[in-house]
């Protein structure tokens, strides 16, 4: 979508100039002629081609669609209609795939498509809770409530991602000086000892022998690390687009000892918070349990849980039908099954979140834990062996110098 430089006329009769993203200079025009201004011009702004050829802001954020929703019931509750509310804060977004988002919507409900069904081919974006939240609040009349759910929802699911970001920070920093280190002396020390210990034709030992050609083989054809590096890179975007590979992948994920809690339990979090949520905005069981297989992130588990709906549809309660998808822990089950007998289902689920969000970020935080002393001690070992690799010649030098 370009943008145009539109040269305006105000009703006091100043001039100024604005430019602004648009589908054609056709709807750029009406759009400001229907805000009362006097419209002298309007032509492509090529200054401004740059941000369209190399699609920058392309991805939006999730504090962007979070701060959207906000202004937006603002907007609603001020008694704003849906369209002008949508064109005013597409008007001011900064970010541009947003803008672009927000500019198409609001032409298509100006069509007359319901606010739900013009998000929908951004359901990748904005995820179909939203698109189902909004249907929900359309359908109920309260459309600011929806939307407002809707934001608790995903505060909590960024906040949650946040931890575990923040957590993971130290380790992976750690690694990655480590690994610089380690690229510093293989690179610059080693070989000037090796250099240093020929011009003594000294009698190395086998281990610093080893070392000192790993060191010089890596110096000297560094281009075949670079080769193997890209080649690895390249192989690594043909495997992920490979139909099973994610299913593969997340399979594995749940077979490894440590972290196949972690991804469980994160995903059973995941479902029942998404399905509290769309049960709370009034959607029917059967219509919320597909919307919230889909929010599951891990593909294996998707696969396992996809005959949930069929089983409801048979007259089975919610809790067996989890019990037969085999993927959720027993606790996860007894607690559904107390929800649906005390005919609270929709606020145990949104326990049952709060107390697996509890567990992840407990798991997280001691993985984590002992993660750091693991690197350090490994890279600590490591960057010993090398020094010894270097200086126990040395003291074999000067013990034979004397």
């Amino acid at each position: 979508m370009p943008y145009y430089q539109c040269r305006l006329a105000g009703e006091d009769g100043r001039i100024e100039n604005r430019s602004v993203l648009a589908t054609s200079a056709e709807e750029c025009r009406k759009g400001f002629e229907s805000e009362g201004h006097l419209v002298l011009s309007v032509r492509r702004d090529w200054n401004r081609l740059g941000f369209q050829g190399v699609h920058l802001g392309r991805k939006v954020k999730d504090k962007d669609i979070v701060l959207f929703n906000q202004e937006f019931v603002a907007l609603i509750k001020a008694g704003y209609p849906i369209l002008r509310s949508l064109e005013t804060i597409g008007a001011r977004v900064k970010n541009i795939h947003l803008r672009e988002i927000l500019l198409d919507v609001a032409g298509e409900v100006k069509k007359g498509k319901a606010l739900s069904e013009a998000f929908q081919p951004y359901e990748k974006l904005f995820s179909p809770v939203y698109t189902a939240s909004l249907m929900a609040g359309e359908k109920g009349g309260n459309l600011p409530a929806a939307i407002g759910r809707y934001i608790q929802y995903i505060k909590v699911i960024v906040q949650t991602r946040a931890r575990v970001k923040s957590a993971m920070t130290y380790p992976t920093i750690l690694l990655v000086f480590s690994v610089v280190l380690l690229g510093i002396l293989v690179n610059f020390v080693l070989p000037q000892f090796a250099e240093f210990y020929k011009s003594f034709e000294a009698d190395l030992p086998r281990f610093t022998k080893i070392v000192m050609g790993v060191a010089i083989t890596l110096n000297r054809f560094w281009f075949v690390s670079v080769a193997l590096v890209a080649a690895v890179a390249v192989l690594a975007v043909r495997v992920r687009r490979l139909p099973d590979f994610r299913l593969r992948l997340d399979r594995a994920k749940l077979r490894v000892p440590f972290g196949k809690a972690i991804w469980l339990e994160s995903g059973v979090s995941l479902f029942s918070r998404t399905l509290g949520l769309l049960l709370e905005a009034g959607i029917s069981l059967l219509g919320a349990i597909g919307i919230a297989i889909q929010a599951v992130p891990n593909a294996w588990m998707v696969r396992h849980m996809q005959g949930i709906p069929d089983h409801i549809k048979n007259g089975e309660s919610l809790s067996d039908s989890v019990a037969q998808a085999q993927t959720f822990p027993p606790l996860a089950v007894d607690m559904i099954r107390i929800g649906e007998n005390s005919a609270n289902l929709q606020g145990m689920l949104g326990d049952m979140a709060d107390f697996y969000d509890e567990r992840v970020r407990g798991r997280i935080e001691t993985l984590v834990t002992l993660i750091e002393p693991v690197v350090i001690i490994f890279m600590g070992l490591v960057v010993a062996s090398m020094l010894l690799s270097v200086y126990i010649p040395i003291f074999n030098i000067i013990r034979v110098a004397r």
